[in-house]
């Protein structure tokens, strides 16, 4: 089989030396060992870095005829990147391996992925067996983020970010997916097909920053939610039916008071606190429903999710 290996990369002139010596090695050896074909490849994927990193791409392709590059006009996002090298190459390969460039990720699954794929599987997914090397609050954010995904009805598999195999058949059908901001986490269990996982252990990473801080992954999050859910409009509407029902019983309370007891309600208090109260919902409401709104606004533009500067 034709393997490649597609790895997104964003300012990563510290690790990319070391990250292409280890695939470069791993990749060596399954050739000699004729797990994979003797043209299978590396594409790195350039997201608008602003260091050396295609400078880096370019002299290694020029030089190991194994490596490839794509150069993005621009920084897409993550997300854009991967997607980038994904359906650019995914008539050049039997299966494609998409990982990240920190080194987090046990490159040596690589092979268990490989074995799998020969096994029928058009879909693996590198799992994290644990997450021990991750700080408290990491640990915390991530378990919450898998458990409110599946409140939300949102399909995915917990502990999985984007290290994972996908055959050629599944790539095309990936391919069928229009959406501008696309959450492959979850479109991917979409597709269907035979598919498993493989568990490993995450490292830390080698060098450089991560490129999702906090915010990003809010954001993230935001965008996996808005793209496979309306459970937060179907909250929206129970919320207005409760509070439909409340704001009856106070007019029944309002009622009973003036007519039957002959007192009437004093105060600004009651008054000042619910019109506060409905003012925080409709906001919020208005703000969730604006995300949905904002996203068809988007999708409507049909604009590219990512555009092509260079291709070695």
């Amino acid at each position: 089989m034709r393997l490649g290996i597609v790895i997104p990369c964003y300012n990563e002139e510290e690790v990319l030396a070391e990250t292409t010596q280890r695939v470069e090695a791993l990749l060596k050896e399954m050739i000699e060992k004729g797990e994979i074909a003797d043209n299978s490849f590396v594409c790195f994927v350039d997201d608008g870095s602003r260091d050396r990193t295609w400078e880096i791409i370019e002299n290694l392709s020029n030089q190991n005829p194994h490596f490839k590059g794509i150069k993005l006009s621009r920084n897409f996002g993550h997300q854009n990147a991967l997607i980038a090298g994904l359906m650019q190459l995914k008539d050049s390969a039997d299966a494609l391996i998409s990982m990240d460039a920190d080194l987090q990720d046990d490159i040596m699954v690589v092979r268990q992925f490989v074995e799998k794929y020969k096994d029928g599987y058009d879909v693996v997914y590198g799992v994290r067996e644990d997450r021990s090397k991750d700080s408290t609050f990491k640990r915390a954010t991530a378990e919450f983020f898998y458990k409110f995904q599946s409140f939300m009805g949102i399909e995915s598999v917990s502990n999985h970010a984007d290290y994972r195999l996908l055959s050629q058949k599944a790539l095309n059908a990936l391919a069928e997916f229009k959406e501008i901001n696309l959450f492959i986490r979850g479109v991917v269990p979409l597709i269907g097909f035979r598919s498993c996982s493989v568990y490993y252990s995450r490292g830390e990473r080698f060098a450089g920053e991560s490129k999702y801080p906090l915010k990003k992954m809010i954001l993230f999050a935001l965008d996996g939610i808005a793209s496979f859910s309306i459970v937060p409009l179907r909250i929206i509407t129970l919320i207005g039916f409760i509070i439909f029902l409340f704001s009856l019983l106070i007019i029944f309370w309002v009622l009973i008071e003036k007519y039957l007891l002959g007192s009437t309600i004093q105060g600004w208090s009651s008054v000042i606190i619910s019109i506060y109260f409905m003012g925080g919902i409709q906001l919020m409401s208005m703000g969730i429903i604006g995300e949905y709104v904002g996203r068809i606004f988007q999708q409507s533009k049909n604009r590219p999710r990512y555009i092509i500067d260079k291709e070695i």
